[in-house]
């Protein structure tokens, strides 16, 4: 038995707070609906995940080593995933709060393919691709900038995660995947570092 005293806390009263509800209700989610998000689910996705939350875009939804902010968020968007969006892969500018189409069409079998033939990435609506541009972070604090950058990362993701469960959709977040094949389906450049694949969609059976 251990010797160490121990110090009981107090219960947590999800009752008292819609955010510890939505902290209770995430879970990863590896199967999806067809039925299609919507662009206002996907627009506080995506800001959740890396927006802007004053006019001149100086402090974002995540902490960030030094306000360097070097993540970019992409939307792999499938046909039929998203209402009154076409399909395509995009780049979200959160200093203007929208998307920038970087090719159209449908890719959900190549990211499929560069995500190690893992279903949920192609059967989900959508998939938002978490990159990073080292240089942005590294130029002030050297290769330990490198670890400010994962954190970065783990925060984007759980806003995107915890926003997912506060709208009813489901995702995980998927490391498993081959950079160079992502690199080049979304026009990524050979520096920049490919950091989370996650599905998104409303949870299916």
């Amino acid at each position: 038995m251990d010797s160490n005293p121990f110090t009981p806390l107090p219960r947590v009263e999800l009752s008292s707070s819609e955010l510890l509800r939505v902290i209770a209700r995430r879970r990863s989610i590896r199967s999806y609906s067809s039925k299609p998000l919507s662009l206002a689910d996907v627009s506080q996705l995506l800001w959740s995940g890396y927006g802007c939350v004053d006019e001149y875009c100086e402090r974002r939804t995540v902490p960030s080593a030094g306000a360097t902010y070097p993540l970019d968020l992409y939307l792999a968007a499938y046909p039929g995933g998203v209402t009154g969006l076409s399909p395509g892969i995009y780049r979200y500018d959160g200093y203007k709060h929208g998307l920038w189409l970087v090719k159209e069409g449908d890719f959900r079998v190549k990211l499929y393919r560069a995500c190690l033939d893992q279903a949920w990435v192609r059967d989900s609506s959508i998939n938002i691709i978490i990159t990073a541009a080292p240089e942005r972070t590294t130029s002030w604090y050297g290769e330990r900038g490198i670890r400010y950058i994962y954190m970065e990362a783990g925060h984007s993701g759980q806003n995107i995660y915890l926003v997912a469960a506060l709208l009813g959709l489901g995702t995980v977040a998927v490391g498993a995947f081959y950079d160079e094949m992502i690199k080049e389906l979304i026009g990524l450049p050979s520096n920049n570092m490919v950091l989370y694949v996650m599905p998104v969609g409303y949870p299916g059976k």
